[in-house]
């Protein structure tokens, strides 16, 4: 039996690796690996040639999307079981080179683009971090809240808003040391957006 410790979520930077991962094939290949699956098994799920699935994985492979998880001995043939190398995987911004959202370019940061743009840095930036500690066997320290709430009406909304800016520039202004030598800065991203409409 196969037992890893797939990471939950790998950050793609690299545009090459994008691209494999992007293409249908590929895309299609990859939902149906996670749990390991042969070449002749993907090829009967997926209506395709077994030819033609030997040569996606092994694309993928190279872009280390898939792994080996077993090997089997037919007579004289090896089987390969290949499975996701992560259990999900995000395109970092930095695949699309000069051309990736930076909220560095925006005026406005009440805009939508603007909070798009936040969040695409924090998965350049944090998706860095994670792949730098996990080849030095580190942790890396970061903090996520994330909730809800139902505002009664806009004036709510606005009251709320003053508040928290109140609050975060207290908590900011307490424990924010510029000068301290063994202080490491972090970055302290907050925002809101209505929820998308399920539609019943």
């Amino acid at each position: 039996m196969y037992v890893t410790a797939m990471l939950d979520i790998e950050v793609i930077s690299d545009p090459a690796v994008a691209v494999a991962a992007l293409d249908p094939i590929r895309s299609a290949l990859l939902a149906e690996l996670a749990e390991p699956a042969s070449a002749a098994i993907l090829a009967t799920r997926l209506g395709l040639p077994r030819q033609k699935v030997n040569y996606h994985l092994r694309a993928l492979e190279a872009c280390r999307l898939v792994e080996v998880a077993d090997e089997r001995q037919w007579g004289g043939l090896t089987e390969r079981l290949l499975v996701l190398s992560a259990k999900s995987f995000v395109v970092s911004p930095e695949a699309l080179g000069a051309v990736a959202a930076d909220p560095k370019r925006s005026k406005d940061q009440l805009a939508a683009s603007y909070l798009i743009a936040l969040g695409a840095r924090i998965v350049r930036e944090v998706g860095d971090l994670w792949k730098r500690a996990r080849k030095a066997d580190k942790q890396l320290a970061t903090l996520s809240i994330d909730t809800e709430i139902r505002f009664a009406s806009p004036a709510a909304r606005a009251a709320f808003t003053r508040e928290l800016i109140q609050a975060i520039t207290e908590l900011v202004s307490r424990y924010h040391d510029a000068s301290a030598s063994g202080g490491r800065n972090h970055r302290l991203v907050i925002v809101s957006h209505p929820l998308p409409q399920t539609s019943h």
